[in-house]
């Protein structure tokens, strides 16, 4: 009786944690850490869900000229005169703009939280230059079909992918030199990309430079069926895998001890986001930044410590509704290219990501 009170007072609690089982207050203030977290990011889910269906329905009402929301409601149900520009011109635009933004953000978190770089995003690595390459190969060459172009455009981000991490294989995925490698790459394929325009014939030329903007304008349901199937598909090969996703944030080690395969885990959360930016840019070209902005700021808003995945996403939709809606309207009614919104907010946001990245 006497040892056990000793121990007790030494403050050697028996193994189910105490006398009275209570945990060690380590643990105590690590679950409520944990808690809110988790408390934060479903709100912070929440509020990008309203904020996305509030812009989708005013992308909706937003085209040539507004229509009021009652017209735009009755216009859904198949009545009243707009009916058919809401159904078959501005919805299939705003699904668009939501499917491809959350497809560009959930890229974007995959390769930040595998590089654990905030830079290290496919426009910036070099991975939509890649695929824009295959596209055009797609186009040029072959007879540009829907299939022909998605099959390029992932096989060209595939091979960018392939040449930036050889290139990179003896420092390793993280730090500044994986993004000084993809950026020398972009660079690179952005010559190829420009030498394949210029031998091209006009007509495919004038095309190509067209896209190469990245733009939504004129997208009807024929270019969305394949475009959006696969996304569905990668959006339930990148829940599965969001756990060891995050996992592999916090460090090889860990996630090795936690039981991910690594040998397995990356070939495919590789092909998870190159598949959505491939499958973006051989729809509506190379649509740049979204996927650069929209985990840092799904990250801050659900103050994790990684990039969490669905925050992203949803994050993307929200920017690429709000720059399509900006694209519409500074020189309505002539509808600019979104990427021409999205490159110049984000060439500002990179260079005081890159500012940032130098001083620490």
């Amino acid at each position: 009786m006497k040892l056990e009170e000793r121990t007790t007072r030494k403050g050697r609690a028996p193994a189910g944690g105490g006398p009275t089982g209570a945990r060690p207050p380590f643990a105590v203030r690590l679950g409520s850490f944990s808690a809110a977290v988790e408390r934060r990011t479903a709100v912070a889910v929440a509020a990008l869900t309203v904020l996305a269906a509030v812009l989708a329905f005013v992308g909706l009402c937003r085209g040539d000229s507004w229509d009021p929301p009652g017209e735009v409601f009755a216009a859904l149900a198949g009545h009243g005169d707009v009916a058919f520009v809401v159904q078959e011109w501005r919805l299939p635009r705003v699904t668009a703009a939501l499917a491809f933004g959350a497809a560009l953000g959930a890229a974007g978190s995959v390769f930040q939280n595998l590089t654990r770089n905030p830079l290290g995003s496919p426009d910036v690595t070099g991975l939509d230059a890649g695929a824009y390459t295959g596209a055009l190969v797609a186009l040029t060459v072959l007879s540009g079909t829907s299939v022909q172009l998605a099959v390029g455009s992932v096989s060209g981000g595939l091979a960018a992918a392939a040449v930036v991490y050889l290139l990179s294989l003896g420092f390793g995925l993280g730090g500044l030199r994986l993004v000084v490698i993809g950026i020398a790459v972009n660079a690179m394929l952005t010559a190829l990309n420009s030498w394949i325009v210029l031998r091209a014939e006009l007509e495919v030329a004038m095309a190509a430079v067209g896209w190469s903007a990245g733009s939504l304008n004129g997208i009807g349901w024929g270019d969305l069926r394949l475009p959006l199937a696969l996304l569905a598909l990668l959006a339930v090969l990148l829940a599965a895998l969001a756990r060891p996703m995050h996992q592999v944030a916090v460090g090889d080690d860990l996630a090795v001890t936690s039981g991910v395969r690594l040998s397995g885990y990356r070939p495919l959360v590789v092909l998870a986001g190159v598949g959505c930016t491939a499958t973006v840019t051989a729809v509506a070209g190379p649509i740049v930044f979204i996927a650069l902005a929209a985990p840092q700021i799904g990250r801050r808003l659900a103050g994790a410590a990684g990039v969490p995945l669905l925050p992203a996403a949803l994050t993307g939709a929200v920017l690429l509704l709000v720059a399509d809606l900006t694209a519409q309207t500074v020189l309505a009614p002539v509808a600019l290219p979104v990427g021409a919104v999205t490159t110049v907010v984000g060439g500002g946001y990179l260079l005081w990501l890159l500012l940032r990245e130098v001083r620490r």
